[in-house]
């Protein structure tokens, strides 16, 4: 299977609001990798990955919004109605 190499311009203030919330969960994962080369307590650290979920996701659900709100909105302008069986696949996945 082909993969999909398109790009998306985005503006530079949400660009930059994506990579801050991403590099608090890179914080966040090196946080955890001491935590166990600290031995911490397994519930421990299962407080922190069950916040990097959450962080994961709460990204992924403005990544989404956002997608919706510009690519998705102006293909289907466009014509390319095609983009909302794309959208549907995406969140397939996403929701395994």
């Amino acid at each position: 299977m082909e993969e999909n190499h398109k790009i998306k311009k985005r503006e530079p203030g949400y660009k930059q609001k994506l990579i801050n919330r991403l590099k608090r969960i890179d914080g966040q994962i090196n946080g955890i990798i001491r935590m166990v080369e600290n031995d911490a307590y397994c519930p421990d650290i299962l407080m922190q990955t069950s916040a990097v979920n959450s962080a994961i996701n709460s990204f992924n659900k403005d990544l989404i919004a956002g997608h919706i709100r510009s690519c998705v909105l102006n293909d289907i302008k466009d014509g390319h109605e095609e983009v909302v069986d794309e959208l549907v696949i995406t969140l397939q996945k996403l929701m395994k």
